[in-house]
């Protein structure tokens, strides 16, 4: 269950994405060609949108305004009419949002994998842990600190996804949520000493900054795809239809592909396009 203080920053994170979007629209006339681009926070601090997008704006002439809230949030920003289209990283998610007619259509644009990350110690196991539940589990079962995202967010559905693949998250002194997004999170995380489920493309962004490092990854239920949806248009006529498939189309181009293929951290790939392993 969550508290009323997780309650209260979900709010307040809608609400400044909201806020966001309001001052974009307010600082930009009817005309000009812009795009609301709502993703998770993921994409945004791995810092692969900053590498790409410029490309897309000079090729186009159309500026993407990015919204980076969790995943959650974003499907609620697109509900309320304040997205062209989305990117996230939650695809059960994304195919209800167009199985219910809010979205139009899904397409694969890349993936990466979630990592648990921990002290150096591991006084858990986590390690040899042969999934992610059961790794979750041995943390519960050792009291250790867990730091959780606690935002909706596609972490932390998948990490909500996790506990129940196992019988359910237990209640322990040490399980803390942040409610915020997963660079904020990573750092508190360090700062505790504490276990953490995160993306590797961010983890590969901060990994300078972090004493805990990377316990668990590449198994099957650590996969992390993300995916581009776009509005239907008969529900939310307003959206730029035409702009946003745009950008749908040129993110999940081979010119784009190797763009976001080429794009690492201290020599590490952070994102795998689908559209190379075709």
């Amino acid at each position: 269950m969550r508290t009323t203080a997780t309650l209260f920053l979900l709010a307040a994170q809608l609400l400044a994405a909201q806020l966001l979007v309001a001052l974009f629209l307010i600082g930009c006339g009817a005309d000009e060609p812009r795009l609301r681009l709502a993703t998770t926070t993921s994409t945004q601090d791995s810092g692969l949108l900053d590498a790409i997008l410029p490309v897309f704006e000079a090729e186009t002439g159309v500026h993407v305004d990015v919204v980076a809230v969790g995943t959650g949030a974003a499907f609620r920003l697109a509900r309320d009419g304040n997205a062209d289209l989305l990117l996230v990283h939650d695809r059960a998610g994304e195919e209800e949002f167009v199985a219910q007619g809010v979205g139009a259509e899904r397409r694969d644009v890349m993936w990466n994998s979630f990592e648990i990350l921990g002290p150096a110690g591991d006084p858990a196991g986590v390690a040899s842990a042969e999934t992610a539940g059961e790794a979750l589990r041995r943390i519960a079962a050792a009291g250790a600190s867990f730091v959780s995202r606690g935002d909706d967010s596609g972490t932390h559905r998948r990490e909500k996804g996790l506990w129940d693949s196992v019988g359910g998250r237990p209640e322990w002194e040490g399980y803390r949520e942040s409610g915020q997004g997963m660079g904020a999170t990573l750092r508190i995380a360090d700062e505790l000493d504490a276990y953490v489920l995160t993306d590797r493309g961010t983890r590969l962004r901060y990994a300078a900054e972090l004493g805990v490092g990377p316990l668990l990854g590449d198994t099957q239920e650590l996969r992390n795809p993300y995916g581009i949806v776009l509005m239907n248009t008969e529900r939310y006529p307003a959206v730029k239809a035409d702009d946003a498939t745009r950008l749908a189309e040129w993110l999940t181009s081979p010119e784009t592909a190797q763009r976001i293929a080429d794009y690492r951290v201290n020599g590490d790939q952070l994102f795998h396009p689908y559209v190379l392993e075709r």
